[in-house]
């Protein structure tokens, strides 16, 4: 039976860290990377039999979730955040997957996310199509700033069963991951050679988009929070961006 390793990396997820950890419990081993928490992370991970390790954190993430799979032995890997949690149904795929993957090097799969209470299905939140899954050696991560890839050797196929997604969890994260995507969507910016009105229209174009064009309304008020909050996560950028234009 093919065996699978599950990596995750963690920076002050003390909230999330113990459910995404208890979902990974039954892989053939658990890659735990604490990236400079500051919290009682990796106290909270070290409750769970898991390979540790620990590393500066970078706002480059890709480099230590390379690493983090880097550490893997398993002849799957699969890349889990500490904000997210696989269920039962999701487990039993995976093991069926890995078992007979028909020739696949990879694999994409939904990912369902929670905001203000309830699991979202428009706006863009669903599917959320993700890679997360890759025969070991098969993939490696592309060096982007933000929205960080992976790059396959092989063919890709797709599972059905979502990932569950928790990306919020009090007010408090809301501002720190407001404030980590806005500096890393700044410098992807620059990178990218954006020009200022693009800068400064895109915190309106994404709101339209989510809200009008992918149907964000039709999840209600949690709908409507939830653009809101991705306009102002936008905004925020926007306003970084042109206060300190950083280097490319």
């Amino acid at each position: 039976m093919p065996t699978l390793s599950i990596a995750m990396i963690a920076h002050n997820e003390e909230a999330n860290v113990a459910r995404s950890l208890a979902s990974a419990a039954w892989a053939d081993e658990v890659i735990f990377v604490d990236c400079g928490s500051t919290d009682g992370t990796a106290l909270a991970a070290r409750d769970f039999k898991i390979k540790y390790f620990a590393r500066p954190n970078s706002q480059a993430v890709y480099v230590n979730k390379q690493f983090s799979i880097d550490q893997a032995s398993g002849d799957w890997v699969f890349i889990l955040d500490a904000d997210e949690e696989i269920s039962p149904a999701l487990r039993g795929e995976l093991k069926r997957f890995i078992a007979e993957p028909g020739g696949a090097a990879a694999a994409t799969l939904p990912r369902k996310n929670f905001y203000f209470g309830r699991w979202l299905r428009h706006g863009g939140k669903y599917p959320d199509t993700q890679l997360r899954l890759f025969a070991r050696g098969r993939a490696r991560f592309l060096p982007l700033p933000v929205h960080e890839r992976l790059q396959v050797d092989g063919p890709v196929a797709a599972l059905a069963e979502p990932l569950l997604h928790y990306p919020y969890s009090t007010p408090a994260d809301m501002a720190k991951k407001r404030a980590f995507y806005s500096e890393i969507l700044c410098r992807s910016y620059a990178l990218k050679g954006r020009s200022r009105l693009f800068i400064l229209l895109r915190p309106f174009t994404r709101f339209l988009s989510a809200y009008f064009f992918k149907l964000g309304f039709l999840d209600g008020a949690e709908g409507f929070k939830t653009a809101v909050m991705d306009f102002s996560n936008v905004l925020a950028s926007a306003l970084l961006y042109r206060r300190r234009p950083p280097q490319a």
